[in-house]
């Protein structure tokens, strides 16, 4: 180092690094003297790169790693010396952050090399994580190793590192991603790509899934589905099918074509290399039968018994319900002995779940009619009188009458019964007959019709009779509140005198008792007149 001997400002760098001058040694970059301008001294790579601001500050442009040293500023004022060394650090982010050698698949519980995270030329090194899942993975924890080196690159003296993550699995991670984050001393952090891994373990568990229509009845096709956790998944299976073993190799499922109530049972599946591990489903195949005795049209005569059978074969519990002319019937109909109302369409509905089954009869019962009431009636207007003939019979009876007359109504032919309605004006008294009849016999029943005018008379006679009965009571009831009356003020006056008599001698008292016994004489008289 050479001193100045007069006033004035050297600037010198002290390097520790071997490229400094090529030799190691310090040496003068510029100096500047109190009455003289700045002098460069630096030949080496600071020569272009440096100068000296007005204040005496350093200015060095286009930094480089090698820059990082000690530079040194020397005021010299005559004999003093004095030193300012001042330490220069160049700092450079990683140029990439990346991860090799990554693994290609994980296998639970088996520790395995993930990968190694690479931050690239830095300065200084760079301080690298593991994130599963944006979650920072510790070294030393259950199933995680990470261990860390640092490299500097003899030329550039730029520093990589890399961190090499080595990783036990669980079932858990069959989703997660992994990556790497590389934090420098200037604040910046930068990021590896995010990895997935394919994470292999062993079948712990199978299971056995029946795919069928609801519900499963006969003929429908059933599928078997055998499904395993490992991962990979087993291609490969072994289907029990009641007491048979049915190997399928590349697919999981078998097919059970046109099932019957035979079909149901408990089936299994298996793996071909582990046949103890196995797993079972019962199969039940619906099914409803029903058998009616009677069916079609069934023709009887009245009076016979009919005998009905319903039989029900079902897998399950079933509901019954009838019907009678699309009527709810309480109970099943029973025919011990067939009348003409028994006639009509009988439906029986058989229900297990959502399976129903129905069956049907007509019922069709005959005999010869028989006419069950004839009755008459005055017509709302008393100008007529209608006729009413009632009959039951099977085939439809055909009805006809002594007399003739306005047909007025027939009932329609439900259940063997018909009736039939004639409106007359008689004027005379007679007798007329209804007949009913069909292929299996004849009805006649008769009744006595009176004249209409004879009955208007007999009206007006029985209402005169009512006008003086009804005269005659009022009459009645008028003469017993007189004599009521009369008998009041009688014994009024003889209560009267009795009293005032009591005064008297003993003599007149008898007069008196004897006038009583005549008032009450003459009461009595008068209440029998009352009662004439």
């Amino acid at each position: 180092m050479t001193m100045l001997q007069k006033n004035g400002i050297r600037c010198q760098q002290r390097g520790r690094q071997p490229q400094d001058k090529g030799d190691g040694l310090s040496g003068d970059l510029l100096v500047r003297k109190k009455t003289e301008n700045v002098s460069i001294s630096a030949t080496d790579e600071y020569k272009g790169r440096i100068h000296m601001a007005a204040n005496s500050s350093l200015l060095l442009s286009a930094a480089k790693l090698s820059d990082q040293r000690t530079f040194t500023c020397m005021m010299v004022v005559g004999l003093d010396i004095k030193e300012y060394p001042v330490n220069v650090v160049v700092y450079k982010v990683p140029a990439v952050v990346e991860i090799s050698d990554k693994a290609q698949e994980l296998e639970i519980g088996k520790p395995t090399k993930l990968g190694t995270c690479v931050a690239k030329d830095a300065n200084p090194p760079a301080d690298i994580t593991w994130l599963k899942d944006n979650k920072p993975l510790v070294d030393a924890r259950k199933g995680i190793s990470i261990r860390t080196s640092v490299q500097v690159d003899p030329v550039s003296g730029l520093s990589t590192t890399s961190s090499t993550l080595e990783y036990s699995a669980t079932k858990e991670d069959t989703d997660a991603q992994f990556f790497c984050s590389a934090r420098h001393n200037l604040g910046t952090e930068l990021s590896s790509s995010a990895l997935n891994f394919t994470i292999t373990y062993s079948t712990e568990n199978i299971i056995l899934q029946v795919i069928a229509p609801k519900p499963l009845v006969e003929g429908d096709n059933v599928t078997l589905k055998c499904l395993a956790d490992g991962n990979p998944a087993p291609t490969s299976f072994n289907f029990h099918l009641k007491g048979d073993v049915v190997p399928v190799k590349n697919t999981n499922t078998y097919t059970l074509t046109h099932v019957s109530r035979d079909t149901s049972g408990e089936y299994q599946c298996s793996l071909i290399d582990n046949p103890a591990m196995m797993a079972s489903k019962n199969i039940t195949v619906n099914y409803l039968d029903i058998n009616l005795s009677l069916s079609g049209y069934v023709i009887k005569t009245a009076g016979e018994a009919l005998e009905l059978s319903f039989q029900i074969d079902s897998s399950g519990d079933s509901k019954v319900s009838w019907t009678k002319d699309n009527v709810k019937l309480e109970k099943e109909p029973k025919f011990n002995k067939l009348k003409f109302s028994d006639s009509g369409h009988y439906e029986s509905e058989v229900k297990m779940g959502a399976l129903s089954k129905k069956a049907f009869f007509d019922l069709v019962v005959e005999g010869a009619p028989v006419i069950k009431q004839l009755s008459k009636q005055r017509s709302e207007d008393g100008q007529h009188k209608v006729l009413i003939c009632e009959a039951e019979g099977s085939p439809k009876p055909s009805v006809s009458w002594s007399i003739n007359g306005t047909s007025l109504d027939e009932s329609p032919f439900i259940n063997g019964k018909v009736t039939h309605k004639i409106t007359v004006v008689p004027t005379v008294n007679l007798t007329v007959s209804c007949t009913v009849s069909n292929e299996f016999g004849v009805d006649t029943r008769d009744i006595n019709v009176s004249s209409l005018f004879e009955e208007v008379r007999m009206d007006k006679r029985d209402q005169s009779d009512d006008a003086d009965q009804t005269k005659l009571v009022v009459g009645v009831v008028v003469a017993l509140l007189i004599a009521v009356m009369v008998f009041g003020l009688a014994y009024g006056i003889y209560q009267k005198k009795s009293k005032q008599g009591s005064w008297k001698t003993g003599e007149k008292e008898n007069g008196s008792s004897e006038e009583e016994r005549k008032l009450e004489e003459k009461v009595e008289e008068n209440s029998q007149k009352a009662e004439v």
